[in-house]
C-alpha cells in the first residue's frame, strides 16, 4: 500500500479522487492501492525550553542563554491533532511506501518531515512536487515523483530557520523582558520581527526630525510650456529676483531639439511580495489578507503556487501559455490580439536560471466559478492582467528634449509621446489604468507643442519655490518592499530582484510578521500609514545590539539560509554562529548598568489595534 500525506484535508480529498482512493475512512481515504491522509499544517513544533531542562520552565537571567545540546520536536498539545497524528502513524506503520504531498516549499517540507520523524518512519519516501493543484498538474506530478533525498537541503534550511528563530526568540524575549520589562509584561523579540519594527521606527524618527528646506528654481514659460533652467536653485528668493528681472529683457530662443525613441517593457509577473504590494496599493488589502486570498485561489486550482519569491517562468511553461490565455474567457478581447500569432517570449519572463522551486504566480487556465468572493475576484483579476500584459509588445514612446537659451542662461523642457501603447492597452481597455500610470509617474510625460530650432519670442521667467519633503510613512505595501530588499528603498525592478537574496523573512512569512507587530502593540495603522507605538519606539531605542535590529545584518543571515537551501553553506556553521551571537548579546545586556524600563502595550491592546485595522481594511474595500 502507498501512503500519500497532504497538508490539508481539502487537498487530500482532491488527490484521493484523482488516485481512485474513493473509500472514506476516519482521517483518510483508501482504494486502488493507495491511502491518502493529511496534516492540519504544523502538527509538530520544536520543544519548549522546559522540555529540555526543568529549570528552564522558570524565567530568570541566571538561566540564560538557553542553548539545548540537541534540538527536538514534540506534538502540539491539541486533542484533534493527537488523533490525526495517531491515524498517520498507524498508516505509516502499515504502508510499503510514502509519498510526501505537502505544499511544495520549505515550510511544507518541514511540516511533513517532522510528522514522519515523530512517527518513527523508516519507509522509502517520494516527493510530489507541483506548482498548481489542477488534475493535470497533479497527474503529471505523480508521473514524475522526486526522491526525498533531492530535497534534503530544503528541509535543512527550514530546520535551521526554525532553530534560529527559537534560539533568538526564546532567549532575547526572556532577556529583554527580565532586564527592561515592567509589570510582568513580555517584550517580544524576534529574528525578523525586531528588524522589521526597527524599519518602521527609524522611518518615523526620520520624519519627526525632518527639517524642511526651501529653495527657488528658475523657470520660464514659453508657448504654454515650462522650461527649467540649468542654474542651481537659489537658497533665498531675493537672490533669484534680480535674475528674473534681467531675463525679462531678452527673448527665449530654441537652440536644439532632441528626439529619442525608447521602449518600456511590460511589468514583471508577480511573486508573492509584489502581489501583496499591488493589492495593498490598489485595494487597501493587508498583506495577510492578500496571502490568504491567493492561497484560496491556489487551492481552488485557479492560480499557481503562491509562496514564491521569483517573477520568472521556466521555459517548459511557454508551450502551455497560449492555452492558458485562451482559457481566460472573461478576458477574450484582451487575449485576442496576441494569440493569433506566435507568443512573445521575453527573457524578462522566461529564465530557467531565475527559478528554483516554483515559478511566478500565474493563472492555471481553469474556468472561473461564479462563487468567488470580492477579494478573490480582485486578486485573480490583478494576476490575470499581469499575465496577459507579459505577452504584449513593449510600450513605444518618443522622448523629446527641447533646449533653449535666454541671454546666457540655458533652459530645457522634456516630454514624452506614446507612439505605440503596447502592453498599456491591457490596462487601458480593462479600465485599470493604475499600472500604466505608475510606470509614467517618474517620467517626463508632458506632451510638447511643435518647436523649431531658431525660433524665439517673449517668455515669462519666474521663481518656483521648492520645499524638501520628508520620507513617507511606511504602508504595509512599502514595508513589504523594504523587507524584501533588507531596508533598501528600491523601485527599480531589476535591482530589487538582485537584492532579494538578502531580504529579511520569506515571502510566506512577511505578512505574519507584520500581523505579529500589530498583535504585540508595537505598531498601529493610521489610514494606510504604519506608525510605531511608544512601546515599539522604546523597545528599538533600548536595543543596542545591531544584530537584533539591523535589517541589513538580518538580511545577511537570511542570505545564508538561502545558501543552505541550495546546499552551498554549512548548516552547523550557521547554527554555531547563532549560538555565539545569542551568547554575546546575553552578556552585553546583562552588563548594562542603566535602570531603563519599557512600559509595553498589553497584548489585549495590541489585539484591539489588530481588529481595528482589519475592520478599517474591510470598510475601505
Amino acid at each position: 500500500m502507498i501512503l500519500c500525506i497532504t497538508e490539508k484535508p481539502s487537498v487530500g480529498r482532491d488527490i484521493a479522487r484523482i488516485l481512485g482512493a474513493n473509500a472514506q475512512r476516519p482521517g483518510y481515504y483508501e482504494g486502488n492501492g493507495y491511502c491518502v491522509t493529511w496534516t492540519f499544517g504544523h502538527l509538530c513544533e520544536l520543544k519548549e525550553p522546559a522540555d529540555y531542562k526543568p529549570q528552564w520552565r522558570f524565567w530568570g537571567l541566571g538561566y540564560l542563554p538557553m542553548i539545548p545540546d540537541k534540538f527536538g520536536i514534540r506534538l502540539k498539545n491539541d486533542r484533534g491533532i493527537e488523533q490525526q497524528f495517531n491515524t498517520i502513524k498507524t498508516l505509516i506503520e502499515n504502508c510499503d511506501e510514502i509519498i510526501n504531498c505537502g505544499d511544495a516549499g520549505q515550510e511544507g517540507e518541514l511540516i511533513q518531515r517532522w510528522v514522519m520523524q515523530k512517527a518513527g518512519c523508516n519507509k522509502p519516501v517520494k516527493r510530489l512536487w507541483v506548482s498548481s493543484l489542477t488534475d493535470e498538474a497533479v497527474r503529471e506530478g505523480f508521473a514524475h515523483l522526486r526522491d526525498q533525498k533531492d530535497l534534503q537541503p530544503l528541509y535543512t534550511a527550514g530546520l535551521c530557520r526554525a532553530i534560529g528563530d527559537w534560539l533568538l526568540g526564546m532567549n532575547a524575549t526572556r532577556l529583554y523582558t527580565l532586564k527592561y520589562g515592567t509589570n510582568r509584561q513580555i517584550l517580544s523579540i524576534g529574528r525578523v520581527q525586531t528588524p522589521t519594527l526597527a524599519l518602521v521606527v527609524n522611518r518615523q524618527n526620520e520624519i519627526d526630525n525632518f527639517v524642511p528646506k526651501d529653495s527657488w528654481e528658475l523657470r520660464t514659460k514659453y508657448r504654454d510650456t515650462i522650461f527649467t533652467s540649468s542654474l542651481k536653485p537659489f537658497e533665498n528668493e531675493s537672490e533669484g529676483l534680480p535674475v528674473v528681472e534681467k531675463l525679462k529683457n531678452f527673448p527665449l530662443e530654441i537652440t536644439g531639439i532632441t528626439k529619442k525613441k525608447a521602449k518600456e517593457a511590460p511589468p514583471r509577473l508577480f511573486d508573492l511580495t509584489s502581489l501583496q504590494v499591488e493589492c495593498n496599493k490598489k485595494f487597501s488589502m493587508s498583506a495577510d489578507l492578500t496571502l490568504r486570498t491567493i492561497q484560496s485561489l491556489y487551492e481552488k486550482k485557479l492560480t499557481t503556487y503562491p509562496r514564491v519569491d521569483t517573477t520568472y517562468l521556466t521555459d517548459d511553461i511557454y508551450p502551455k501559455c497560449k492555452g492558458i490565455l485562451t482559457s481566460l474567457k472573461p478576458y477574450a478581447p484582451l487575449v485576442a490580439p496576441i494569440v493569433g500569432s506566435k507568443l512573445r517570449k521575453s527573457k524578462k519572463v522566461f529564465d530557467n536560471s531565475k527559478v528554483t522551486d516554483h515559478h511566478a504566480i500565474i493563472p492555471t487556465g481553469q474556468p472561473l466559478p461564479p462563487s468567488l468572493s470580492l477579494d478573490e475576484k480582485r486578486v485573480f483579476h490583478t494576476v490575470a492582467l499581469r499575465f496577459i500584459a507579459a505577452f504584449y509588445p513593449d510600450c513605444e514612446y518618443e522622448q523629446t528634449t527641447v533646449a533653449a537659451k535666454v541671454d546666457n542662461v540655458n533652459f530645457k523642457a522634456t516630454g514624452r509621446v506614446i507612439v505605440a501603447p503596447g502592453w498599456k492597452d491591457v490596462y487601458a481597455k480593462s479600465k485599470d489604468n493604475s499600472q500604466a500610470q505608475d510606470s509614467d509617474k517618474d517620467s517626463d510625460s508632458a506632451v510638447l507643442p511643435v518647436f523649431t530650432v531658431g525660433e524665439s519670442g517673449p517668455h515669462e521667467p519666474q521663481l518656483a519655490k521648492k520645499t524638501t519633503q520628508p520620507p513617507k510613512y511606511y504602508t504595509e505595501g512599502t514595508l513589504l518592499k523594504a523587507m524584501e530588499t533588507a531596508g533598501s528603498t528600491v523601485d527599480d525592478e531589476d535591482l530589487r530582484e538582485s537584492l532579494k537574496a538578502n531580504g529579511i523573512g520569506r515571502p510566506s512569512t512577511r505578512a505574519g510578521i507584520i500581523e505579529t507587530l500589530y498583535k504585540r502593540g508595537y505598531i498601529r495603522q493610521e489610514r494606510k500609514s504604519l506608525r510605531a507605538t511608544q512601546a515599539g519606539i522604546d523597545l528599538i531605542s533600548i536595543i543596542k545590539e545591531d544584530l537584533l535590529k539591523s535589517a541589513r545584518l538580518t538580511g545577511i543571515w537570511e542570505g545564508r539560509l538561502r545558501q543552505i537551501e541550495r546546499g552551498t553553506y554549512s548548516a552547523p556553521e550557521f547554527i554555531d554562529q547563532l549560538k555565539q551571537m545569542i551568547s554575546e548579546i546575553t552578556l552585553a545586556v546583562m552588563r548594562d548598568a542603566s535602570n531603563r524600563r519599557i512600559q509595553a502595550v498589553s497584548e489585549e491592546a495590541g489585539q484591539k489595534e489588530k481588529k481595528k485595522k482589519s475592520a478599517k481594511s474591510k470598510q475601505e474595500a
